[in-house]
């Protein structure tokens, strides 16, 4: 993906007041409007200024965009957003914004940042309501919580416009309560904790969605859980029995004998637990041993000896 400098575009400097870059936008569009300029380039140029436009205009999605724009360096060949870089920033507005409608007239880019988030943007219209805009924002939590249930503190990050015209970025730390049960997607709803209302009318409500921190040990989808298990050759030949790790604590699992890498077995009902529990999936994995010592390799040679006529690649024609 291509970072867009949108203050390159709109030719003015970070420090740039609102007020600032609506003058630097009026400019450029006089210039670059296909209807009157003359220059070669003029349409794209124009939809370039306007996409730049779209985001600082608005202190929000500007607050937002120079975050992400601190991990961007100048002349890198690609630019990868992280998957949490919204994580904790407090979006507001509905679930349906011009910006998700127009998103296709701009930039990926733009597109990936700003037109398929869960709340939009507040709009002038929108200030005549009495009743709070709700918020929306991500948050990471471990896949244990959702097996047991938990209370986190949460800092949530919001942007304001300062007295010099340029956003500022405000932090709020809250308690929540994590539902034993919840999967990636689900919204948690604290009433009242959205963006004040107008004329003593109620607060928006924050709804936060979960998503899951990446585990070294497991995947999820949905309510299902997978962990892909170390096995020896002679635990995969023999069978065994042997203990592994879930998020609900330790079980002892049966390996089959002539059990083959990639094999899967299931735990029904040890996934996420809910109403329909989830299903807990192990694959298995032969993992040959680094060295071999002279007793060993012996072992192997002579298990080779007496297993001549068998061929693994039979199935290949070879």
């Amino acid at each position: 993906m291509e970072y867009k400098d949108y203050y390159k575009v709109m030719g003015i400097g970070k420090e740039a007041t609102q007020a600032e870059i609506k003058r630097a936008f009026r400019k450029l569009a006089r210039k670059y409007h296909p209807d009157v300029s003359k220059e070669k380039d003029a349409e794209d140029k124009f939809k370039e200024v306007g996409e730049a436009y779209e985001v600082l205009k608005d202190p929000k999605k500007r607050a937002v965009y120079d975050q992400l724009g601190a991990n961007w360096k100048s002349g890198q060949a690609g630019f990868e957003p992280p998957p949490d870089w919204d994580a904790g920033f407090e979006f507001h507005g509905g679930t349906q914004t011009g910006d998700q409608a127009n998103a296709a007239d701009f930039s990926d880019f733009f597109a990936s940042l700003f037109g398929q988030q869960t709340g939009g943007f507040q709009g002038s219209h929108q200030a005549r309501h009495t009743r709070g805009e709700d918020s929306h924002t991500k948050v990471f939590i471990d896949l244990e919580d959702a097996y047991h249930g938990a209370s986190r503190n949460l800092t949530l990050r919001t942007s304001v416009l300062g007295a010099d015209g340029r956003p500022e970025i405000k932090s709020r730390t809250l308690n929540i309560k994590i539902p034993k049960g919840i999967k990636e997607g689900q919204n948690i709803r604290l009433q009242g904790q959205g963006s004040p209302g107008t004329a003593e009318g109620k607060a928006g409500d924050l709804y936060l969605k979960i998503e899951f921190n990446p585990h070294p040990n497991y995947k999820v989808k949905g309510l299902d859980v997978s962990l892909e298990l170390p096995i020896t050759p002679w635990e995969a030949m023999l069978g065994a029995k042997v203990q592994i790790p879930t998020p609900a604590g330790k079980v002892d699992l049966t390996i089959p004998a002539a059990s083959s890498s990639g094999k899967r077995m299931r735990l029904k009902g040890r996934g996420i637990p809910a109403k329909i529990a989830g299903d807990f999936y192990i694959t298995l994995e032969i993992i040959l041993p680094d060295k071999l010592n002279e007793r060993e390799k012996s072992l192997y040679q002579a298990l080779q000896q007496e297993s001549g006529s068998f061929n693994p690649r039979v199935k290949l024609g070879v």
